[in-house]
């Protein structure tokens, strides 16, 4: 069969469009129907109505209003009011990155063609692409600086939906203009929920939760970058099981500042080499006797309870003890901590450790954390580092985040189903929220508490 020169007809064209927006139809043809049907007046009085409650709606309860109506609004606004994402606007934007095909023989030029937008947030968009045949999402990912300049946008991100489709994560402004709060302090031990932590907020106006219990936690960030924010909040839905024997804590802090203040509820404290060396192999024998004891009961998994409590280890800056801190501490520390990282997650260990330079000489042991945390960097290079292989180059841009102490606390995270990076935010806990944690979890037997 030859190949035609000829261009599909203008009429087929708009049947076409119109079939993948049937609203565009459907509404004003129900509009006319119903005028026909009741009349002018009585449709215009439904429509008065409807007008009404909604800005009833809008007035009387902000709160659902922003969480129901709003994000459809401004996807509706973003698509059709947009240039941007318009016919015309759309086409010379991806021909600009190079993201359009042209055939052979017709010369026509494909272009990628939108299916949706949805708008969670005032400050970021997610736009549904469906790819061209031959594209793939890493041609996108490579065209994702050139796209961001193209639609006036901070960062762009790239999300494999599904076959053939992918997401783009368009953030046109910083969405964290305000800090977080932390919520209240759970009552008790029944309130506390380990297996959903609440951190923050994600880019996309929701709640950042996170595992705690069977898990391990790095997170990485600059001097100032707020990253033990994220400690406090881990520590903040502890705080009762902490008070009832349930969990214990094992200190490592070389720095002597900021976790200092855990020193009263502290199973384990340490600030000094020996002490250090002394904790982590402490922390250690005591997986190894948990060990045994699920051995002898016959358990695979670890249930915590006042026999097995769960023994959390937090190591603020963690290069200090693995990488550039003097050779008996780090070959100390490399003895034990990747058994402990190994090992610890099915016997009821759990590691939190900071750091500032998270290269494999400071860190080697860096992909035995399941949960990772690129807060402001130094270098380009530091998200790939931590979050993963080419994460920088599909959104994760925080050697780009301002260095100023307005943006302590933003990072990124990596989503666990679509392995796309997500911009987040924990919230920030001041010495007022730290105070109110030590008393909350205040030891009951602080005799048994060690100073270091």
């Amino acid at each position: 069969m030859g190949t035609t020169q000829r261009r599909q007809g203008w009429e087929w064209r708009v049947a076409g469009w119109t079939v993948r927006h049937p609203g565009f139809v459907a509404m004003p043809a129900a509009a006319a129907a119903s005028v026909a049907q009741f009349g002018p007046a009585t449709v215009g009085g439904a429509a008065a109505g409807a007008l009404a409650a909604g800005v009833g709606w809008y007035r009387g309860h902000p709160e659902s209003w922003e969480a129901v109506v709003a994000p459809r609004l401004r996807a509706v606004c973003r698509r059709w009011l947009s240039r941007a994402y318009l016919g015309p606007g759309w086409s010379r934007v991806v021909e600009a990155c190079g993201l359009v095909t042209v055939h052979r023989v017709t010369g026509v030029m494909s272009v990628p063609r939108i299916i949706r937008i949805r708008s969670h947030s005032p400050s970021t968009e997610t736009v549904y692409v469906r790819l061209l045949f031959g594209q793939t999402p890493k041609l996108w990912e490579e065209a994702a600086e050139a796209l961001a300049v193209a639609l006036r946008a901070e960062r762009i991100g790239v999300e494999r939906v599904g076959p053939q489709v992918i997401a783009l994560i368009v953030q046109r402004s910083e969405p964290f203009d305000q800090v977080i709060v932390p919520p209240d302090l759970p009552a008790d031990a029944d309130a506390a929920s380990l297996g959903r932590v609440y951190l923050g907020e994600t880019e996309y106006g929701s709640d950042w939760h996170a595992p705690l219990i069977g898990q391990h936690w790095l997170v990485s960030g600059a001097t100032g970058s707020g990253k033990n924010s994220v400690t406090w909040m881990a520590l903040r839905a502890c705080a009762p099981l902490i008070r009832d024997g349930l969990v214990r804590l094992h200190v490592i802090n070389p720095k002597g500042t900021e976790l200092n203040a855990l020193t009263p509820v502290a199973y384990r404290y340490a600030e000094s080499d020996g002490d250090i060396v002394e904790v982590l192999s402490g922390f250690w024998e005591i997986m190894q006797d948990r060990k045994k004891v699920l051995a002898e009961q016959g358990r695979r998994t670890f249930d915590m309870s006042h026999h097995t409590p769960l023994d959390l280890l937090l190591v603020d800056e963690l290069g200090a003890v693995t990488g550039y801190g003097d050779r008996s501490l780090t070959r100390g520390a490399q003895a034990v901590l990747p058994l402990i990282l190994s090992q610890a997650r099915a016997l009821g260990g759990t590691v939190i450790g900071a750091l500032q330079e998270p290269t494999k000489d400071v860190i080697p042991q860096r992909d035995l954390f399941s949960l990772r945390v690129c807060l402001r960097s130094t270098s380009a290079g530091h998200p790939d580092m931590v979050l993963g292989e080419d994460m920088r180059r599909r959104g994760a841009l925080a050697d780009e985040i301002p260095n100023e102490p307005g943006s302590a606390g933003i990072g990124f995270v990596v989503k666990q189903r679509s392995r796309t990076p997500m911009r987040v935010r924990a919230a920030y806990c001041d010495d007022t929220d730290v105070a109110d944690l030590v008393r909350v979890a205040g030891w009951p037997h602080t005799e048994l508490a060690a100073t270091g």
